[in-house]
């Protein structure tokens, strides 16, 4: 867990879709040499954890924030800084799990810096586990500004080789608000009840066609001051992905079902 002063209040229509910021990562991670993947729009889901997401050291991604009308908010864009592998498990039954640090900015729509944080993957087994820091409800912590913040995040699972109907954990994350003698508040982004709600169909994005899963959760927006004081909020979230693309859209919905928000991928 991570204490850090919050910056003052961004552009509200981005904060929704905003990583978190925490501790610097290493950069110099000593990284395991790999073959290249090759990144096609449909190549098959990976069997191992190889290149996580089909993502390689170096190499850079960009999504568009849209807001309701479909008009760009804003921008985020993702560098791999390293990957790593190291091998777990017992002699007789080891297994790899890779490692992908990123650094993530946030721009509005004049592609000037707003935040920049890190984030990690990572992939084990036949799952690759994104950051539940990467969920963080900036729109929660406006009204806490210059207040100390403790961030906790709980990863959210995507499946290499999902199957429609199958339920996955929930995750995100919790944002403890603490002035230097007292905790204040704590406000928590929850995505639940995650499932795999079809099988593979095309989306197109500006960064071109791709073969997704579609998965479906109920996103949970909470600020509690004490357990018998909680104010709440709830959604859709709706996710696009390929196993050896990663996410490719996103959409948030509001209670009522109509459309906040889309994430779509631009460029990687």
């Amino acid at each position: 867990m991570h204490s850090q002063r919050f910056s003052p209040a961004i552009v509200s229509a981005l904060f929704a879709l905003a990583p978190a910021a925490h501790a610097q990562l290493p950069t110099d991670t000593t990284t395991r040499p790999s073959p290249e993947l090759a990144l096609l729009n449909n190549a098959p889901a990976p069997a191992e954890c190889a290149h996580p997401f089909g993502l390689s050291a170096g190499q850079r991604l960009e999504y568009q924030l849209l807001d309701s009308r479909g008009k760009v908010a804003g921008l985020l864009r993702y560098q791999v800084v390293s990957l790593s592998a190291e091998i777990k498990g017992k002699k007789k039954k080891p297994y790899t799990v890779t490692t992908l640090r990123l650094k993530s900015g946030l721009y509005d729509a004049g592609s000037h810096v707003q935040q920049q944080q890190d984030l990690v993957i990572v992939c084990k087994h036949d799952t690759t586990y994104t950051d539940g820091l990467a969920e963080i409800n900036y729109d929660g912590l406006k009204s806490f500004d210059n207040r100390r913040f403790a961030y906790k995040g709980a990863p959210l699972a995507w499946p290499n080789q999902p199957t429609t109907g199958s339920a996955l954990p929930e995750g995100g994350v919790v944002v403890q608000v603490s002035s230097p003698s007292v905790a204040i508040a704590k406000v928590k982004t929850t995505l639940k009840s995650r499932m795999v709600s079809s099988g593979l169909v095309t989306v197109a994005v500006p960064a071109g066609s791709y073969s997704c899963y579609t998965v479906e959760s109920q996103r949970e927006l909470a600020t509690a001051a004490r357990a018998d004081l909680v104010m709440k909020s709830t959604g859709r979230q709706v996710d696009y992905y390929a196993p050896s693309v990663g996410i490719v859209k996103t959409e948030y919905y509001d209670k009522g079902g109509k459309l906040q928000q889309t994430r779509v991928l631009v460029r990687r």
